[in-house]
């Protein structure tokens, strides 16, 4: 039997010939013994070549590649089935934690250094937590999370405040003209001063409650029934809304409230239709007087208390200097500086500031224009 399968084979002249004789001291080739078949012939114990402490390369590997196994040479891992792991449920591994700081990049051949990487949130995110909103940042830092609107916002809310009260005095549809700007700017601000924005869907259905309430006051001769009915129909219609959404419990909860509230405020506002005409005068000239006080330089307790005692003489002089004009002008001058006062909460930006902070001291204090008008008047 040749040694020699598949014909006969001749060497490259550039070649060294391939059969030399068996030395001791000489690694193994594999490729020989793969070109002979298996015959087991003893041989004798002084002929056996040395072992060798090195591992072996295969054919056509270079030897100053080291073995790809010797890192785990000194590292025992045990894959069998033992009590442990049969009866005991498995551990999982803690998912690693995210660098709240991003590194920098290395500079490009080149090109110029990067500059070092800005940190996005403050000291609140290196507790852990991948998004934290301003006002968290602020109560961690023991900071108040509350900034107010500001002397612009409160400018546009007076001038609002005035065009309500001109067009009361004008008749009623001038004064549904300002009305429903106050209605639609009410809902948006109020959706995105609860972090829900864009929420096209719940302003478009706040402002047409609004605008359906408004309607009915019209039909029923300025009955405030129309309000409550208006109402009570938007906040079912908000229940179907939240019942058909997909998201969590809480969100939905969320959701459901701040959607209802939106609503109220949208339709309650229009309590300045359902009021009397002196009423609706006296009542938003003072709001308007109180929220410029209220943007005024001055410490919280004394702005308030100015900003009271600025509303109630501007009642008093609107309505022939009569006491239940001030006492009007007192009590809708409360019910806007609670309204502004919550547009003020939770660190709003700047769109809140100029649509929450301008629609609701007035849409805050448009229940109360109604009924003190009734009662004091």
């Amino acid at each position: 039997m040749t040694n020699q399968p598949y014909g006969s084979y001749e060497p490259h002249p550039s070649h060294e010939p391939q059969h030399q004789p068996y030395e001791p001291q000489q690694s193994y080739d594999p490729s020989q013994q793969q070109s002979q078949p298996y015959q087991p012939q003893p041989q004798p114990y002084q002929q056996q070549p040395p072992l060798q402490q090195q591992p072996q390369a295969w054919p056509g590997q270079q030897q100053e590649y080291g073995d790809p196994y010797a890192d785990q040479q000194h590292t025992q891992q045990w894959q069998g089935q033992t009590w442990e792991t049969q009866m005991q449920p498995p551990v999982p591994a803690p998912a690693p934690e995210a660098a709240p700081v991003r590194a920098p990049a290395p500079p490009a051949p080149g090109g110029e250094p990067p500059q070092p990487a800005r940190q996005e949130y403050g000291p609140a995110t290196l507790g852990g937590n991948s998004r934290v909103t301003d006002a968290q940042r602020a109560r961690a830092e023991g900071r108040s999370p509350v900034i107010e609107p500001g002397m612009q916002p409160a400018a546009l809310t007076a001038a609002l405040g005035l065009l309500l009260a001109g067009g009361a005095a004008l008749g009623t549809y001038a004064l549904l003209v300002p009305l429903v700007v106050l209605q639609g700017v009410t809902a948006a601000g109020w959706f995105r001063l609860n972090g829900m924005w864009p929420a096209r869907q719940g302003i478009a259905l706040g402002f047409l409650g609004a605008l359906v309430a408004d309607a009915a006051l019209l039909a029923s001769d300025r009955s405030p029934a129309a309000i409550l009915g208006t109402l009570g129909v938007w906040v079912l219609l908000a229940l179907v809304m939240q019942l058909r959404s997909h998201a969590d419990p809480d969100e939905r909860m969320y959701g459901l409230m701040a959607t209802v509230v939106a609503f109220a405020l949208a339709i309650a506002a229009g309590g300045y239709l359902a009021a009397d005409a002196d009423a609706v005068t006296v009542g938003a000239i003072a709001v308007a007087a109180a929220v410029v006080a209220r943007a005024l330089p001055l410490p919280t307790a004394a702005s308030v208390a100015v900003a009271v005692a600025v509303a109630a003489g501007a009642g008093f002089a609107v309505s022939g200097m009569e006491a239940p004009g001030a006492g009007l002008g007192a009590g809708a001058a409360v019910c806007a500086l609670i309204g502004h006062r919550v547009a003020s909460y939770d660190y709003p930006s700047r769109f809140v500031h100029f649509t929450a902070g301008v629609a609701l001291p007035l849409a805050a204090a448009g229940p109360a224009v109604y009924v003190l008008g009734r009662v004091i008047g």
